[in-house]
């Protein structure tokens, strides 16, 4: 599993995405653990080809629980709707909108950018994160909940003594 490999190769095809989930609060310093790459991608043609285009290199196909392969169509990727992918470099859900029907589009002004081999990733903040699991009554976003106000009012502090 090389979830680094994924975005540095998601950046290299050119693809628009924000990353959000775990890997996100990771970058922001969250101490949780992920076992995939979730991203939003911008819903427009041209990046749809891009991510197609990259998800082809990288053998990508559905996780389900038998043991039939699907490939990942054009189509699947310009629905409002999540793909969540098996990958030769990892798991990897590309997601049409998160919580509140948010997309890339409304998304992005909520972002921290972040370099990385040489490209700017764009992840959701830790802000975002919070506001939008203190609206969820899932059992897994209410734990990580506690973990991204900590980390959140532990990076404030920092950024309050400089």
């Amino acid at each position: 599993m090389n979830l680094s490999a994924l975005i540095k190769g998601l950046n290299e095809a050119g693809v628009a995405f924000v990353v959000v989930g775990g890997i996100a609060a990771v970058a922001q310093g969250a101490p949780v653990t992920t076992f995939d790459l979730d991203i939003v991608h911008r819903q427009t043609e041209d990046n749809v080809e891009k991510l197609m285009g990259f998800l082809k290199s990288i053998d990508a196909y559905a996780r389900r629980p038998d043991d039939i392969i699907l490939k990942p169509v054009m189509e699947d990727l310009k629905e409002k709707s999540h793909v969540l992918l098996s990958t030769n470099l990892g798991p990897l859900d590309v997601l049409a909108f998160i919580e509140k029907g948010l997309g890339f589009d409304e998304l992005i002004d909520d972002c921290i950018q972040i370099e990385f081999h040489g490209h700017t990733v764009y992840a959701l903040n830790l802000e975002k994160m919070v506001e939008l699991k203190r609206e969820s009554s899932a059992p897994k976003d209410r734990h990580r909940l506690e973990i991204l106000e900590e980390t959140l009012r532990a990076s404030e502090r920092w950024d309050n003594k400089g």
